[in-house]
């Protein structure tokens, strides 16, 4: 043109363990203080604005997009078919990807689902994505990795010291073993047929040093098909679900002008929540290029209507409240303007996402019990038919 994950909602999903980190903070800042004039991050090879745009990975061109390029730099074939193109876009959410999860797996069941052309994924989207992608064979995949349990591990032990002292310092390595666990030479090599049918499977994450949201052509990158292809592809899926503070960021080695270094990669969700069509489509009304016909399902694995909720007067609080509210604003933009575009273009629309009145999770981080709950909500409306809409709220 966005697993366990996380999510750039920040405050519904770790609005505890955040004030608990501030609590703990607080505690530690004194006794720390002289410490952290000694403590730094990891130096990194400096680089240049100009050598970042001309960048590339494993030494091939194509294999990443960037949401805020001209729409010339985007390829739309033209559909001869009768039947429309399908365009899966999946958002972040955290353990509400949960939901995502359940949708899925409840449109397997209830056999209505299509086999996209376009799968898109960002944060928690993104690690469910090439298994989305892939079909219902990964159901039972999916189901395991957010009902399991295993999430629950990502959080159990937050850091407090890397969020001191710097993730150069203190990483976090579990999630990148859920990648590396559920992602193999397989899963990558069934992506690269797929890929070379002309379907597409896309991940976002943010590029910090650019602050550009970039898209990677995960199909592109399986069919290469080395080593290093593989590492590539699990460190776009970890990046992209990777919360700054929360998991440390992704480095990705990269060349530019003939020189070599690395850039930072965070969850996609801090500069895209969903990721639908390039920002040249939706925002300066362009029309889609060509004869091309499809539909477009946005599922959102989170609330997007707005709530009611007394916050407490706390620069913590106040902060995360925020943060969930600039969050939800620019996932209702996306989806308003998404809307739009497919109404000009006479595109199907359709959107699912957890109601308003759904209970929140009682605690902070991957609750076990909260995500298998959920999941059966996903799974119970998109069995009966009641998963999608197609309109806005």
């Amino acid at each position: 043109m966005p697993l366990p994950s996380c999510s750039t909602d920040v405050s519904s999903r770790s609005h505890g363990w955040i004030r608990q980190t501030a609590a703990r903070l607080t505690g530690l800042l004194l006794t720390c203080s002289l410490a952290l004039a000694g403590c730094t991050s990891l130096p990194r090879t400096p680089y240049t604005a100009a050598e970042a745009s001309t960048s590339r990975v494993l030494d091939i061109d194509g294999l990443r997009r960037y949401a805020d390029e001209p729409v010339t730099k985007f390829s739309f074939d033209k559909d001869t078919s009768t039947a429309p193109k399908t365009y899966l876009a999946l958002s972040g959410g955290g353990a509400d990807g949960a939901y995502g999860v359940g949708v899925l797996n409840g449109w397997t069941a209830a056999r209505t689902r299509p086999t996209f052309s376009v799968v898109s994924g960002v944060s928690t989207g993104g690690l469910i994505a090439p298994f989305a992608f892939l079909g219902s064979q990964y159901d039972d995949t999916l189901r395991e990795v957010y009902t399991s349990g295993i999430a629950e591990s990502l959080l159990n032990d937050p850091s407090i010291m890397r969020v001191l002292f710097g993730s150069g310092l203190f990483g976090n390595t579990r999630l990148r073993e859920l990648v590396a666990r559920y992602v193999g030479p397989e899963i990558m090599a069934q992506v690269a047929r797929e890929n070379a049918k002309g379907r597409k499977l896309l991940v976002v994450t943010t590029d910090l040093d650019t602050q550009r949201t970039a898209i990677w052509d995960m199909g592109r990158i399986a069919a290469v098909g080395t080593p290093e292809a593989l590492k590539l592809f699990r460190d776009v899926m970890a990046a992209s679900a990777s919360i700054p503070l929360v998991f440390p960021p992704i480095m990705i080695d990269a060349e530019g002008q003939g020189r070599k270094f690395q850039e930072m990669h965070v969850d996609g969700g801090v500069t895209a929540p969903v990721l639908t069509l390039p920002e040249a489509l939706l925002f300066h009304g362009s029309r889609l290029p060509g004869n091309a016909k499809m539909d477009i399902y946005i599922l959102v694995n989170k609330k997007i209507e707005r709530n009611f909720e007394l916050v407490s007067n706390g620069t913590i609080d106040v902060a995360s409240r925020s943060l969930s509210a600039i969050t939800q604003s620019q996932t209702r933009s996306i989806i308003f303007s998404t809307f739009d575009f497919a109404k000009r273009n006479r595109l199907g629309f359709h959107l699912s996402y957890i109601a308003r009145d759904y209970p929140a999770p009682p605690s902070e981080g991957f609750d076990t019990a909260y995500m298998r709950a959920l999941y059966q909500y996903g799974y119970d409306k998109a069995a009966s038919g009641q998963a999608w809409s197609s309109t806005v709220p």
